[in-house]
């Protein structure tokens, strides 16, 4: 059967292709900015700074809280690392430097981390931050009754695995307060990648007083007490919330910017329109239909760089049609075209994939799947044959549920799959369309749930940030995948302490996802946002983090200025 038509079929159900747009002014923000002269500190010179430190941020989907050890995704993460600041911290281009641990040692066989808070490090109330500090944070965080979504991040610390389990209370966590300013941690296993679990939320300190005294309502604007670079000034649902630079950070000498104002804004169209007016700085995404016209008109503002994730779906595996069909979910597996959906659809340079982990870690060689090899017409010829095996047909086709949160690009991928699966197999796809708060409570009760959107961006550059995510008893297991095997496996994975036997343990738990067909991989991800030139400070890095306390607003050129830096210029080339 001719190819075309299918891709005919599914550009018309995703509107992929360029709308007729009239030539527009680039936004009001994007006037020429100056030079960044820098002083010997390495800090910008005051006469460039914009009057204005006010950064404005797009930021996709409302945070369900503010609570580090209880949120979840990538936007509550963003204001996360700008309320807080845990041991370590990361610089603008993604090293992992001293946060508020100012040193650390780490014993000979790699299980005990001693490390020593910074003396000016302080609460957004000026009480200083102490070890005792992080002591009950970490216990909270790994207690069952918080139901912190990531609490299994701690799993290396001593006893962790045993109060997950319920076997030990909290407060024997291996962590202890030598003195007040003294953290020691005791790991079961050496973990190479320990010092950059320490920059996610989860590991954060939370003030124990507000939590206790508030509850649930601990962070709300007024109650929130913090330890980075900025506290909650403001919290307006589905609008904005506002945050303010802490006068008592430990390094608020520093921090140039005033305030910095996210907003919540799902629709790309909506964020990438306010942008163009000047009203954002910083947007989260843009539409994946405008490729070509951000490239001719934008490109100074468009950023588009490698981020260390992966976009799939997956499975429900706790109630059918996919638990105990694994035929099943490897046919929609291979009917889906990832050259058309990354080509044609997503568009901004994302590599396809069958796996899990990213490629380009140092030395973990990632599984390859039998079918990567094959070309498209071999995969939908198998797809077909493993479709019937599972018991449908043309005369008795598959009705599937596929659920995604509010996203024109999630509902442009979901659409073109829907679309495959139709013409290939014949399945009938109802779209659900879900506010982000719905959606990730109705994946994590799994009673309705039968494919969703998923991704992950890995919390630090090891493939276990992945492996563990399917761990029976992880929070953010929402196929609900159940294997012994696969759990007892990533017990050995982190117990192993030989480099090349973990990096092989590694790859033959990922090799057991693929073949157990939990997820179906689409592709890597890469980040996409415009971000204004006059915003200086923001540096791409592979986990895309990007903190507002390194960042700063340059004014723009005015017309006098360009012209004497254009005489300048011609004296310099005569």
């Amino acid at each position: 059967m001719s190819r075309l038509w299918p891709l005919c079929l599914m550009l018309l159900l995703v509107g992929c292709s360029e709308q007729s747009e009239q030539p527009v002014e680039p936004p009001p923000s994007l006037a020429d900015p100056v030079a960044v002269e820098l002083d010997a500190d390495g800090r910008p010179v005051p006469d460039i700074l914009a009057e204005s430190q006010v950064i404005h941020r797009g930021n996709g989907e409302e945070p369900q809280t503010l609570d580090p050890h209880l949120a979840e995704g990538v936007p509550s993460t963003n204001i996360l690392r700008d309320l807080f600041e845990g041991l370590t911290t990361t610089t603008p281009d993604g090293h992992i430097v001293p946060g508020a641990a100012q040193h650390w040692d780490i014993s000979r066989d790699g299980l005990t981390y001693t490390f020593f808070l910074d003396p000016e490090g302080r609460w957004s109330n000026g009480e200083p931050v102490t070890a005792e500090d992080f002591v009950w944070s970490w216990q909270r965080a790994v207690d069952p009754s918080t139901g912190a979504s990531y609490g299994r991040m701690l799993s290396p610390v001593a006893n962790a695995e045993a109060i997950f389990a319920g076997e030990l209370p909290p407060e024997e966590l291996g962590v202890t307060a030598l003195n007040d300013s003294t953290f020691q941690v005791d790991l079961n296993h050496p973990s190479p990648y320990f010092l950059g679990l320490l920059t996610h939320p989860t590991t954060y300190p939370v003030y124990r007083e507000a939590v206790e005294a508030y509850g649930d309502s601990h962070v709300r604007p007024g109650n929130l007490v913090s330890n980075g670079a900025y506290t909650l000034e403001e919290w307006r649902v589905r609008s904005s919330i506002t945050l303010v630079k802490n006068r008592a950070y430990r390094a608020a000498d520093d921090v140039i910017v005033e305030r910095v104002v996210f907003y919540p804004l799902e629709d790309e169209n909506t964020e990438f329109n306010r942008f163009r007016a000047g009203d954002l700085h910083w947007t989260y995404q843009v539409p994946s239909n405008r490729f070509q016209w951000l490239r001719e008109n934008l490109d100074e503002a468009l950023m588009v760089t490698p981020w260390f994730g992966t976009y799939f779906f997956s499975f429900n595996l706790t109630r059918p049609p996919f638990k105990d069909n694994l035929a099943l979910r490897q046919a929609l597996n291979l009917a889906v075209d990832r050259e058309i959906l990354t080509e044609r659809v997503s568009r901004f340079g994302e590599i396809p994939t069958f796996n899990l982990v990213p490629p380009g870690l140092p030395e973990y060689e990632p599984p390859v799947t039998d079918w990567a090899d094959m070309t498209q017409k071999e995969r939908e010829d198998e797809a077909r044959r493993l479709y019937r095996e599972a018991g449908y047909s043309e005369e008795k086709p598959l009705a599937v549920e596929l659920r995604y949160n509010a996203s024109e690009n999630h509902r442009k991928i979901a659409v073109a799959i829907a679309a495959m699966w139709k013409q290939v197999l014949g399945v009938r796809t109802r779209l659900i369309n879900e506010e982000f708060r719905v959606f990730l409570q109705n994946r994590a009760q799994r009673r309705v749930t039968e494919v969703f959107r998923s991704g992950w961006i890995g919390d630090y550059q090891d493939a276990f940030t992945f492996l563990e995510l399917f761990h029976s008893e992880h929070g953010r297991n929402d196929a609900g995948y159940d294997n012994p095997r696969f759990d007892r496996l990533l017990e050995r994975i982190a117990a192993e302490r030989v480099p090349a036997s973990r990096r092989n343990l590694m790859a033959e738990a990922e090799r057991m996802i693929l073949a157990d067909q939990v997820i179906l991989p689409v592709y890597n991800y890469v980040t996409k946002r415009l971000i204004d030139p006059r915003l200086k400070g923001w540096k791409e890095n592979v986990m895309d983090h990007h903190l507002t306390r390194y960042m700063y607003l340059v004014r723009a050129r005015e017309a006098g200025e360009e012209e004497d830096a254009a005489e300048e210029a011609e004296g310099e080339e005569s």
